[in-house]
């Protein structure tokens, strides 16, 4: 489901000269809206996006204003488009968790293939051969890591076919239309609606900076994909449920910087020729979750091109390659 664009704008506009204090701030997973509206003869009848989340409306009064009673309203049904998108949003959901214990299961097996790399061979009566126990542990702990790769190769590309079955969907999605009527005293008084949708409005993008040595500074953007007139705009790489204590920032000519990083790199000998070429392996030690999105990749200030930078937990570690 998705903000109608639509609706919102019709709400900015009923609530009158009040509007430009309306805000919209984007998490990770959702969105929270703060949106002021001003009673015709003690009733305020506004739409409401269809994704809005259950049990997240709050209305509050302004100083000098009672509120006499609120309903809230359905009209028509999104029907199987909405089952579809809640299935595909649950697919999405598991492939993630998948991802995770992927990188559980790389850290396991990266730890044992040093283990038994690092062993020094002792001959006994059970072990006669522990230079071949030795390259048999090593093997299976390398084949496990190959195993991961792959696993995590083939769920990122599922999480894109589903990221584009998803746009899809909300698309040619027709949710139920939703509204509120709120009647107030006096005739003209004022509130302040709060609620969260399920609108994922921002998409991170990066820009990685290479030296010869040293780490790497990796800068973290917001790129805001639902604009609305009459709201002021914030993006956070919180989600919704740390909305409370998250770091907001202002999204102005629909971007954002979240934020800048020194992260340690391991690279790859690099040789200059006609086909750009990058390999290296970077460490999340900024203590946060770094989204999935596109990079771009420089290298001195040169612009080498641009790689794909999977999610990546703190503390965890992801190879980046461009070209090979």
């Amino acid at each position: 489901m998705r903000i109608s664009l639509t609706s919102l704008c019709l709400i900015a506009l009923t609530a009158g000269p009040a509007a430009a204090a309306s805000s919209v701030t984007f998490y990770r997973d959702g969105a929270l809206l703060h949106q002021e509206a001003g009673a015709v003869k003690g009733v305020i009848d506004l739409p409401l996006p269809a994704a809005i989340l259950d049990h997240t409306l709050t209305v509050i009064p302004a100083p000098g204003t009672t509120i006499t009673s609120v309903e809230t309203r359905t009209a028509g049904s999104g029907g199987g488009l909405n089952r579809e998108l809640e299935a595909l949003t649950e697919q999405r959901q598991r492939l993630e968790d998948r991802l995770q214990a992927l990188e559980t299961r790389e850290t396991i097996f990266t730890s044992a293939a040093k283990s038994q790399s690092a062993k020094a061979p002792r001959k006994s009566k059970t072990n006669p051969d522990p230079l071949q126990a030795i390259r048999q542990g090593t093997d299976f702990a390398i084949a496990q890591l190959e195993a991961v790769y792959t696993a995590r190769r083939k769920t990122n590309q599922e999480i894109r076919k589903i990221d584009t079955l998803l746009a899809a969907a909300r698309k040619n999605s027709r949710p139920a239309d939703k509204s509120v009527n709120i009647t107030v005293t006096p005739p003209r008084g004022r509130v302040t609606l709060r609620y969260a949708t399920t609108e994922q409005g921002w998409q991170p993008q990066y820009t990685m900076h290479l030296n010869d040595n040293g780490p790497a500074r990796l800068q973290l953007s917001a790129r805001v994909t639902a604009q609305m007139r009459g709201f002021q705009t914030r993006v956070s790489l919180a989600s919704l449920a740390e909305s409370t204590g998250g770091t907001t920032f202002p999204a102005q000519s629909g971007s954002a910087v979240l934020g800048s990083y020194q992260l340690p790199i391991v690279q790859e000998p690099y040789s200059e020729g006609l086909f750009n070429t990058f390999s290296g392996t970077i460490t999340n030690t900024s203590g946060l979750y770094l989204p999935a999105g596109e990079s771009a990749l420089f290298r001195g200030g040169t612009y080498l091109g641009r790689v794909r930078f999977d999610g990546l937990s703190s503390g965890r570690s992801k190879h980046i390659t461009l070209g090979n």
